[in-house]
């Protein structure tokens, strides 16, 4: 899995991003952890939907486009739950209430670039 540094509005913030652009990695998510620290997230890319069946924490979800913009925001998102986004290209997974603190709306562009 590669790292790399999420860019909300065109300027980098502090997220890690974890880039899960294969299969196997997108099954796997975030499942067997305890945790996300507020400075992780997950990209998930294809990807139009996620579900928390088995998780230990709550999550923000973000669906975006394929340019890059935020469809949707879920916040706070526990075990147990199916989401779908059908136009979504990927789905960023952070801790719970990060996209409220990284002031992240819908039809925000968001992108991720590779640490150097």
């Amino acid at each position: 899995m590669s790292h790399a540094r999420l860019v909300h509005r065109g300027e980098p913030t502090r997220i890690v991003v974890e880039v899960a652009d294969r299969s196997i990695e997108r099954m796997r998510g975030l499942l067997g952890r305890s945790r996300l620290d507020d400075d992780r997230a997950l990209w998930l890319e294809p990807c139009n939907a996620v579900h928390t069946f088995g998780m230990r924490f709550p999550i923000d979800v973000l669906f975006i486009d394929r340019r890059g913009g935020v469809l949707s925001i879920h916040r706070n998102v526990g075990r147990g739950r199916v989401l779908i986004c059908w136009r979504a290209r990927a789905a960023l997974e952070l801790c719970a209430h990060a996209a409220q603190a990284l002031r992240i709306e819908g039809g925000d562009k968001l992108e991720w670039r590779a640490s150097t």
